[in-house]
């Protein structure tokens, strides 16, 4: 049976709500080492997990060996002290105490677990390689740790505290749900879930997971919606006699082609700028273009996968299906300009994760 609910992760900046430079600085440092624990202790879990799941590959001199993951009070031929999931936690916790909160350490052992047992066939087939984590990944935290959460009109932000930090969103011109989302949170409305922390370029951000119901939108299973996606129209819908053309070759390539041009042009003239802090400084006007590319195409996929589930919804289509998407990959692939401006795999994602908000299946033919 299909859920009635669905998560949502929406990106929030935040500032520490702290009055001198210098108890706001502490904190950041804080946060930083905290960043730096659960890295190291991220790849030390599935490192862990990995050797606990291939420990009979390593008996290669003995036969008849018996063993089970499990504790040896609960079993005979348990080779644990502790429960699997208490093992890698206790390695981890024993190494960063008082470092780095046990809250976060919890929520990243479940969430590794969870994940390494996904994919743990295909590690012991070789398919896949173990998870190899950054250092700048985010770290994850119980809805439990943030509390007082509230809309303080005198700082026209929400704040909240966390591990005891005090914290305030900055939302700016927010032409997006994250406001409605956060007030809905405060009324009981929506649930918060694990969420996470992310540290980028000295800014803090924070990534909320919220719970909300589905969109119960009046659409017919039987009712079926024909889309096909290419470079020549991003996008072209059919449901029976309507039809709708989403977008065109001049206005998505061809912007991008443009901005792509002048990401060319400031590369040359990079050679003859001024140097400061290494080679930062020499590729701004690079980095610039780039991040401008980036968000242009974020953008203009957002408007036409939101046009396209509109108008399903409009005509009440509750199967959507992607004409021909194979055969199209493989051209895609054999050409290299179409491969890297069609941005393909960015939009059917957009598709998806909008349809399933509204309840319509999306089949990839």
């Amino acid at each position: 049976m299909e859920k009635s609910t669905l998560k949502l992760t929406r990106k929030i900046q935040l500032l520490v709500d702290l009055p001198t430079q210098e108890e706001r600085k502490e904190v950041l440092n804080k946060l930083y080492q905290w960043q730096n624990r659960c890295f190291r202790a991220a790849n030390l879990i599935v490192s862990h997990l990995y050797t606990q799941e291939m420990i009979k590959e390593f008996f290669y001199l003995s036969e008849g060996i018996k063993y089970k993951l499990v504790d040896k009070k609960k079993d005979d031929a348990g080779i644990l002290q502790r429960s699997r999931i208490n093992c890698t936690y206790r390695v981890v916790s024993d190494r960063f105490l008082g470092e780095i909160p046990t809250n976060i350490l919890s929520n990243l052992n479940r969430t590794l677990i969870a994940s390494f047992n996904k994919n743990k066939n295909a590690y012991w087939k070789g398919e896949r390689s173990l998870k190899n984590f950054r250092r700048d990944m985010a770290f994850p935290f119980s809805p439990e740790c943030l509390g007082g959460l509230a809309h303080v009109s005198e700082k026209t932000a929400f704040c909240f505290r966390l591990f005891q930090i005090p914290f305030r969103t900055y939302l700016g011109n927010d032409y997006t749900d994250k406001r409605r989302l956060l007030e809905k949170v405060i009324n009981g409305e929506t649930k918060l879930c694990t969420s996470h922390i992310k540290l980028k370029d000295g800014k803090i951000f924070w990534l909320p997971v919220f719970e909300i119901e589905r969109d119960q939108q009046e659409i017919k299973p039987e009712v079926m919606a024909e889309a096909s996606l290419s470079l020549q129209y991003p996008i072209v819908v059919k449901i029976d006699k309507a039809k709708l053309t989403i977008g065109t070759r001049e206005e998505f390539l061809y912007r991008r082609l443009a901005i792509q041009a002048a990401t060319k042009r400031a590369q040359v003239g990079a050679t003859y700028n001024r140097s400061g802090k290494g080679i930062k400084r020499k590729l701004k006007a690079v980095d610039r273009l780039r991040e401008a590319e980036r968000n242009y195409v974020y953008h203009r996929i957002h408007v036409y996968s939101k046009r396209l589930i509109d108008f399903c919804i409009k005509h009440q289509a509750g199967t959507l299906i992607l004409l021909n998407q194979e055969e199209k990959i493989t051209i895609a692939k054999e050409e290299e300009f179409v491969l890297r401006n069609w941005s393909y795999y960015e939009l059917i994602t957009k598709i998806k994760y909008k349809a399933d908000k509204a309840g319509i299946e999306v089949i990839v033919d």
